[in-house]
């Protein structure tokens, strides 16, 4: 016969308490219904279990062998069930992001290489592209991008501080070209432009200088598709390039690159992480979330 696991661990309560109140009250039961499990699994095995006096309450030596081998048995249990809950709260999954390059390099790999020895259980697939990518359709679960560039019925989240763009050359070009003075000045020169899937054209070059705002049309001899090659070319002394700011600030520290109109170029939103408003996430998306959320 079968005993009920529920019966039984409420023998192992009374019989380590001592007492049916307190047991009664670690079990969150009235003292009677406690009574009751106690007098009806006595009667199916047939044996007295507790020795009733009106001060204490003990087991029989028939108790007393019951509590030895069912007590380790349910601990035993108690713990598996544990582990088993503690498996189900610790996030896992697989969390798929769509970025750009230097997204994907300065802050996602950066901040995730943090957490990734804490939670192996979350795999995360990192998508590097320019586009701005429909993240539902592609099946994406969030995506990176500038904050300017983020459709409005999207939730965003800041991951980054604000960036600014800068307009750089190298030493060598600057040894044949006067540096523009204004932004209209770089009509004159050779600009290497990147034509980005998104925009369907060149990356504009925008400048604000108080409540000044230019948009100017640049030309030169190279258009790339990626900010590496431009990065590059613009080493080489092949033309100045509109690029941000962070890419470029060790080469300007070692004056590897010379940057001109720097009062025009003027702070705007950084990286966000973006993803349609969805009432639940899994706790592996939560996590990420959180630890890549930006602190002022």
């Amino acid at each position: 016969m079968k005993d009920n696991l529920n019966d039984l661990a409420s023998f192992v309560a009374v019989a380590r308490e001592g007492s049916f109140t307190r047991a009664a009250a670690r079990l969150g039961v009235s003292q009677s219904a406690l009574s009751q499990t106690i007098r009806g699994l006595e009667d199916r095995l047939g044996l007295r279990l507790f020795a009733r006096t009106t001060r204490s309450v003990l087991p029989t030596e028939a108790g007393a062998r019951l509590l030895s081998t069912i007590g380790p048995r349910l601990d035993g249990i108690e713990a598996d069930l544990a582990a088993l809950r503690e498996l189900r709260d610790k996030p896992a999954g697989n969390i798929r992001i769509t970025a750009s390059e230097h997204a994907a390099n300065s802050i996602l790999l950066p901040q995730l290489a943090r957490l990734a020895p804490l939670y192996p259980d979350v795999k995360v697939e990192i998508n590097t592209d320019y586009r701005m990518v429909d993240i539902v359709e592609q099946r994406f679960d969030a995506g990176v991008r500038l904050g300017e560039s983020i459709a409005k019925d999207m939730i965003a989240v800041r991951i980054g501080p604000d960036v600014r763009m800068a307009v750089v050359g190298a030493p060598n070009y600057f040894a044949k070209h006067a540096a523009p003075v204004r932004p209209q000045d770089l009509t004159n020169h050779d600009c290497i432009n990147v034509r980005l899937p998104t925009l369907g054209g060149l990356l504009p070059w925008d400048f604000k200088k108080g409540v000044h705002e230019l948009n100017v049309r640049v030309d030169g001899q190279f258009i790339f598709n990626g900010f590496p090659q431009v990065l590059n070319a613009t080493l080489a002394g092949l033309g100045l390039a509109f690029i941000l700011e962070e890419v470029v600030e060790e080469h300007m520290a070692r004056g590897e690159l010379v940057r001109v109109l720097e009062d025009w170029c003027n702070p705007f939103p950084g990286y966000h992480l973006y993803y349609p408003n969805r009432r639940q996430h899994s706790q592996a998306f939560s996590l990420i979330v959180d630890s890549l959320r930006y602190q002022d």
